[in-house]
């Protein structure tokens, strides 16, 4: 039941990460417009501008099935992209394994014709990303939707008003088993199980096995999304909802999942720069979001080939050198009593043991620090990350303490967003 499935203690190795590579590919990739709800916006809700785009594009009668041998990952390259990730400083990564139109990215044995191995690559892209990310030392989570918005047997289930249970048995819970008894996944990212409650699902039992019985129980780390109203209240960490904020900091282990590209998850080919997240504005969410407690799971949207744009590239490989420079204040890390400062310049914290590290996105004007919350002692040390030898400072007429940052020459670019002063011998 909840109570002893809730009682779990989270394995060590999610909290320590902080940061992740989110993931979604699929035949979405194709028609690669509007987001990876194409199918439903199109067929489910009849949406004028998609059933427009489609008469725009495709042969009259097309229907979505035809997408998937264009679906052909063609330049797909695992190991490019493990060195990617691992670049942009991710300690896990996170495929969709199978969206809500129910295609699987490996060789499900209960989804004939209609994945990755049949048709489309002709390839187990969930295999060949994982042996790549763990060559590279990164752990690896499965996104896995339960409901498929199509399948005859869900929709079937779905008029009993779930009281029957034939597409759970037949095609989710066999598809679950076998990913977790193909793959050894160190994450399960569930979604899509909104429409029903957790007991249609079956995901007690599923969970029951997970920790008791296969072969990653001892590392295996879940999530919140396991039937209707379980987000935020059961699981293994939260999501509670896409790119959630809590504010102020959670009593659970949570995280964050964001998209560089704001308006989709799956790869968009009309996507403009102006909708791609820059560089401050998610150094901004990795911070807040560590600062609070949480991990950052960052999604990028691969082309129907598997090309990962050069944009999303380059930002992954900002938030690389970003972290390079300043990791040791956000791995491992814990939060510190006091989260942010609001004063002019917002100032969010971490620490290790203790050690406080305060840090700010905004260079001061007069290149002084002003913190209010760490209260200095004679034997207090200031370092700049990435910067060698000690800052000096002064206790504050008011309280706190005020750090006399080193000089930034004068440039017509502005600086790199984000910094961390490192204070040891605070309270």
């Amino acid at each position: 039941d909840w109570a002893s499935l809730d009682a779990r203690p989270l394995p060590a190795w999610f909290d320590r990460a902080k940061v992740g590579v989110f993931v979604h590919w699929g035949v979405f990739s194709v028609p690669a417009w509007g987001s990876e709800w194409f199918w439903w916006h199109w067929q489910g809700q009849h949406d004028a501008a998609y059933e427009r785009f489609v008469r725009r594009r495709f042969p009259p009668g097309t229907t979505y099935a035809e997408f998937a041998p264009q679906f052909t990952a063609l330049d797909f390259q695992p190991r490019e992209w493990a060195r990617l990730f691992r670049q942009a400083g991710a300690r896990y990564v996170v495929l969709t394994t199978k969206h809500h139109e129910g295609f699987t990215n490996w060789g499900s044995p209960v989804s004939w014709n209609w994945n990755s191995v049949d048709t489309g690559p002709h390839r187990d892209l969930v295999g060949e990303l994982g042996e790549a990310l763990r060559e590279s030392n990164l752990r690896y989570g499965l996104y896995h939707s339960l409901m498929e918005w199509f399948n005859p047997l869900y929709l079937a289930d779905k008029q009993s008003g779930f009281k029957t249970q034939s597409f759970v048995l037949k095609k989710t819970m066999p598809e679950l088993y076998d990913l977790v008894l193909k793959y050894k996944p160190d994450l399960i990212w569930s979604d899509g199980d909104w429409e029903a409650p957790d007991s249609y699902w079956n995901s007690t039992s599923f969970l029951a096995w997970l920790y008791n019985d296969s072969p990653v129980k001892d590392t295996v780390v879940v999530n919140d999304r396991w039937g209707r109203g379980c987000s935020c209240r059961h699981g293994g960490f939260y999501n509670c909802a896409d790119k959630y904020r809590p504010g102020t900091l959670p009593d659970h282990k949570w995280e964050m999942c964001s998209s560089l590209d704001k308006l989709s998850w799956g790869y968009r080919s009309s996507m403009s720069l102006a909708e791609v997240m820059d560089e401050m504005s998610m150094l901004e969410e990795l911070v807040q979001t560590v600062s609070l407690g949480g991990n950052y799971l960052l999604n990028v949207g691969p082309t129907k080939e598997g090309v990962i744009a050069p944009i999303f590239q380059e930002r992954l490989l900002a938030l690389g050198r970003w972290l390079d420079t300043n990791g040791e204040a956000i791995y491992e890390s814990q939060p510190w009593r006091v989260q942010m400062e609001n004063t002019t310049d917002t100032v969010w914290y971490t620490s290790k043991g203790p050690v406080v590290f305060a840090i700010f996105l905004l260079w001061p004007r007069d290149s002084s620090l002003h913190l209010s919350s760490p209260i200095p002692s004679p034997g207090t040390q200031v370092t700049l990350l990435g910067y060698g030898g000690t800052l000096k400072w002064q206790k504050s007429p008011g309280k706190g303490m005020l750090i006399t940052l080193p000089y930034m020459l004068p440039s017509p670019l502005p600086p790199q967003s984000g910094w961390a002063v490192k204070l040891e011998g605070v309270k």
